[in-house]
């Protein structure tokens, strides 16, 4: 469990990342605001609190002992570039070139960036990149742990439910699925569009550990990553959202998804997450 310091710290940091996500998305005029901001709490305690990081990127000794992490709903790269340049490994000025022509940050994760193992984007794979991942570290001996994040929608391609059994059939201990459990998809409703019924009795049944959260409970989150470090399975942390967490008009509605705000909606959403970052002050 948390401090108290340490959660008002975590509040700070996951606020700074939401306002990161609208500037970003406003700036560029294209990008993923809605899955973003509803990831932003999952993906500030992980990196922040619970993962084993090496900030120089490939030049430190310490290199092969960090924990990896795959980012399988690639489209929300708004929140995972705030949160690499947040712990230090690229300059946070790189964001302000988020989706511009010859920019380091583009629409979808690359390896070319620091902080980042593999491309992502085509939704349905990420989780199939960890168990990999998982299996040569075990390979190795090596006591890393593996992060995956998934978005629910991308729960209805087959190749996820391939790679649960695969984890399980390894004992892939050392890999945690996180569940972005927001409900939206970019057509609608993921119940509407496939429905995914009772994930966390669904991913149980492949013989996984499961974990279900409120995924903006800065504890809870906590809490359940170092749960997952310790269990003797692969663990799935079934983290319940809200998609556009944090913007009123953004909030469980899928029409932002995938699209920039206007002026208009661009002030509005900052005006209620209470300015800009502090390095845009």
């Amino acid at each position: 469990m948390l401090s108290n310091n340490d959660i008002k710290e975590i509040e700070k940091l996951s606020l700074d990342n939401r306002r990161n996500i609208i500037q970003m998305v406003y700036d560029a005029q294209s990008g993923h605001i809605g899955g973003s901001l509803s990831s932003c709490d999952i993906l500030t305690v992980l990196f922040n609190k619970c993962m084993k990081k090496v900030p120089q990127w490939k030049s430190s000794t310490d290199f092969d002992k960090r924990d990896r992490f795959v980012l399988s709903k690639g489209h929300v790269s708004p929140l995972y570039y705030s949160v690499l340049s947040q712990v230090g490994y690229f300059d946070k000025k790189a964001l302000k070139g988020f989706r511009q022509l010859g920019a380091m940050l583009q629409g979808h994760p690359t390896p070319h960036i620091p902080g980042v193992e593999i491309a992502t984007g085509s939704l349905g794979q990420g989780l199939s990149f960890a168990c990999g991942m998982a299996m040569a570290l075990k390979l190795d001996k090596n006591p890393a742990n593996v992060f995956a994040l998934l978005g629910d929608g991308e729960l209805q391609e087959g190749s996820v439910w391939e790679a649960f059994m695969q984890a399980a059939h390894r004992n892939l201990d050392n890999l945690t699925a996180i569940i972005d459990r927001n409900r939206l998809q970019i057509d609608g409703n993921t119940e509407d569009v496939m429905a995914l019924g009772n994930v966390p009795e669904k991913i149980r049944a492949f013989n996984w550990n499961v974990i279900e959260i409120n995924g903006h409970d800065i504890n809870a989150i906590y809490d359940a990553i170092e749960l997952a470090k310790k269990s003797d399975r692969p663990t799935a942390i079934v983290a319940n959202t809200v998609k556009g967490k944090g913007v009123s008009f953004m909030e469980n509605n899928a029409s932002w998804h995938g699209k920039a705000p206007n002026k208009e909606e661009y002030t509005k959403a900052m005006q209620e997450l209470g300015g800009l970052p502090d390095d845009n002050n």
